[in-house]
């Protein structure tokens, strides 16, 4: 899915990068009148003469009480998708794992495959009522977030021991991996407290 955003956000800006360049660019260049062709009414670059932002554009909402909050508020809100936009890139869920098949060619392990088993294989343990994983890092390189909810009666510590030692070292031999680094997440599941009579 972040692929698809991305690759749709960088064509947006490409194509509009490219749409605002070639506008200047025939206009700097006067090229319609070089090659004998009309632009829109509504084209700003005439000729080479012409500004991208002209002293009116730039002075003709200054006056109104509105005008700098608004910029401010949409400045702050670009800014606030820019940083999420740049942190989404940083966790971004591996698709494939890397695997060194050792005949010189590396093999492609689905990642979410992966991912399930881990999961599945981790609620199989005592005292957890659900678990969920996520491959992140490098596709050479993943790493592991677990997030475990555990029954009320649970005791982290064996809990943990046992993911380790049994869940997250089965997912790094099956796959092949020196090693596979993990994030681990504990949560306690809230019951229901009993009445007595």
């Amino acid at each position: 899915m972040l692929k698809t955003v991305n690759r749709v956000l960088l064509a947006l800006l490409g194509l509009g990068l490219f749409a605002l360049g070639g506008g200047v660019l025939l206009g700097a260049l006067d090229l319609q009148r070089h090659w004998d062709f009309d632009v829109p009414g509504w084209w700003p670059f005439r000729g080479p003469d012409d500004v991208v932002l002209g002293a009116w554009g730039r002075t003709r909402w200054r006056e109104e009480d509105w005008w700098w909050p608004t910029v401010i508020a949409v400045l702050a809100v670009l800014l606030a998708l820019l940083l999420w936009w740049l942190l989404a890139q940083r966790r971004h869920r591996l698709d494939r794992v890397l695997v060194d098949s050792e005949d010189g060619a590396p093999a492609r392990l689905d990642g979410r495959t992966l991912e399930r088993v881990i999961e599945e294989e981790a609620q199989a343990l005592d005292g957890v009522s659900r678990a969920h994983v996520r491959l992140t890092g490098r596709r050479t390189a993943p790493t592991a977030r677990v997030r475990l909810l555990l029954e009320p009666h649970a005791d982290p510590a064996p809990t943990l021991g046992r993911l380790s030692r049994e869940t997250l070292a089965h997912a790094r031999d099956s796959a092949g991996l020196d090693r596979l680094p993990s994030k681990v997440r504990l949560r306690e599941a809230r019951h229901r407290a009993e009445r007595t009579a």
